[in-house]
């Protein structure tokens, strides 16, 4: 799944209106949307036939999709209302919709009481400003209280387009219907929980027009086949040898959650290579792991350090060998300046916020341009953490996405598990970049799976499991 910044689907847009003409286009869009909604009208209330549809309409084009789809619903036998939101609306969709039979009324208190089957959202399009002012919000709500199903044209309004925020009110649709390619809030949370199914629809800008993505998300089905499953041919170290790192006296936890992490992420050969108070339990626990130096393809280093007078030194040795390596949590503030470009790191928001010297909150605000930020700064491939996961290369290209999860796993040791996995993906030949989606991915699946809560050990052997179940996934196809 590709995503698109605002200011690349523009020059898309503009390439394809060049040729085809933009009243062409629109109509293209708004016989989609119509569809959805006629669609979603006949599983809704059986049919389509006097039903009362509402547009929540704003200017532009965006609100021109929405009116012409009006259009074509009320030539249905629909009963279409079209609220101006703000300013005034598309002439030609106006002039069309009232042709048609339909009406277009102003927005005032009364409207929230308007009768609807339906609601297509129209208010805002990709240029829009995230938020709504506080009248459109006000009509907004009162459609989501009486929980009438909407259509999205695009996105829903109030979201940020490029960076998935959801700073103010906005529009929860039951579908988005997208044109020519998504864009980022398609991909993002919190922006991607508000639009509910997601349809893209091709009304002539061409899949062809060499624009590179500036995101690039994958589905289970991508999952199943990118994963590195042993074949019949493979031994422990094809699988993988890791060494492991993690944890102190003071913090044992954290070194057990790596070390099942890595174990049920698929590693074939596992050394834990860190203090002895969390040797015992490891050991006790998890008996296929090796508790001495010897040969490894990945490393794991950080997690539960707490401050370490040689962590520094460790991490420069580690970084002589050459050999990938996943850096979390406290070893983040040992690194070598570059980091190896084979490394990856997995900070969570205010660990990034700290390698870059900048608030939290710059962070949050855009996590595509922190986490692009954080690869080139560092010099390593750098997962991002957090209710989105988003993966950026130190040469730039293509932010990853992975797979989205549910809330449950945002627990202490979740990321420890997630090193462990990440760093068996490198020790099984995956990039730094690659390994990071598909570790965060895999985890994001398996919590799904297994609804409820998971304590992070539980975690990891539902990852092993779930590997199982993507194997199989992928045979099958």
């Amino acid at each position: 799944m590709r995503a698109y910044r605002v200011e690349v689907i523009r020059r898309i847009e503009e390439r394809a209106i060049a040729v085809q003409g933009v009243d062409v286009l629109m109509q293209r869009a708004a016989a989609a949307v119509a569809a959805s909604a006629s669609d979603l009208l006949r599983s809704t209330t059986g049919g389509r036939y006097g039903r009362h549809v509402m547009i929540m309409v704003g200017v532009g084009n965006n609100g021109g999709d929405a009116l012409f789809a009006g259009v074509r619903l009320a030539h249905r036998g629909v009963r279409v209302t079209a609220v101006r939101c703000l300013g005034t609306p598309h002439p030609g969709g106006s002039a069309a919709l009232i042709a048609a039979g339909g009406r277009l009324v102003d927005l005032d208190d009364l409207i929230t009481r308007l009768p609807s089957d339906l609601v297509i959202d129209g208010i805002l399009g990709i240029g829009g400003r995230p938020g709504l002012p506080d009248q459109v919000a006000q009509l907004v709500q009162s459609v989501l209280d009486r929980n009438v199903p909407i259509v999205a044209v695009d996105l829903p309004s109030g979201v940020a387009a490029d960076t998935g925020a959801v700073p103010g009110a906005a529009v929860r649709a039951t579908r988005t219907i997208t044109f020519g390619e998504r864009k980022p809030c398609h991909l993002l949370r919190p922006a991607l929980a508000y639009c509910g199914d997601i349809t893209v629809v091709d009304i002539g800008l061409g899949a062809d027009h060499e624009e590179a993505a500036d995101l690039l998300g994958l589905d289970e089905d991508d999952l199943a086949h990118a994963w590195p499953y042993p074949n019949e041919r493979s031994d422990k170290y094809a699988r993988g040898a890791v060494g492991v790192d993690t944890g102190s006296d003071q913090y044992p936890g954290a070194a057990v959650m790596s070390v099942y992490g890595t174990v049920y992420g698929g590693a074939g050969y596992v050394r834990f290579l860190g203090a002895e108070r969390p040797a015992a339990t490891i050991s006790a626990q998890l008996p296929n792991v090796v508790f001495s130096p010897g040969r490894v393809q990945a490393y794991l280093f950080g997690s539960g350090w707490g401050h370490r007078s040689d962590g520094a030194r460790v991490l420069a040795d580690a970084a002589e060998q050459g050999l990938p390596a996943v850096v979390d949590a406290d070893g983040l503030g040992y690194l070598p300046k570059p980091a190896p470009a084979n490394w990856l790191l997995t900070p969570h928001a205010g660990e990034l916020a700290r390698l870059l010297g900048r608030e939290r909150s710059w962070v949050e605000e855009d996590p595509v341009r922190a986490v692009t930020a954080g690869a080139e700064q560092t010099g390593a491939a750098v997962l991002l953490k957090g209710a989105t996961q988003l993966v950026a290369a130190p040469d730039g290209g293509q932010v990853l996405v992975a797979v989205p999860g549910p809330a449950w796993t945002a627990q202490a040791g979740s990321g420890d598990v997630l090193g462990g996995v990440c760093a068996a993906l490198l020790a099984a030949g995956l990039d730094a970049q690659q390994a990071g989606q598909l570790g965060a991915s895999v985890q994001a699946v398996a919590a799904a799976e297994h609804p409820g809560v998971l304590a992070p050990q539980e975690l990891a052997r539902a990852i092993g499991q779930t590997l199982g179940h993507l194997e199989d996934r992928a045979k099958a196809r």
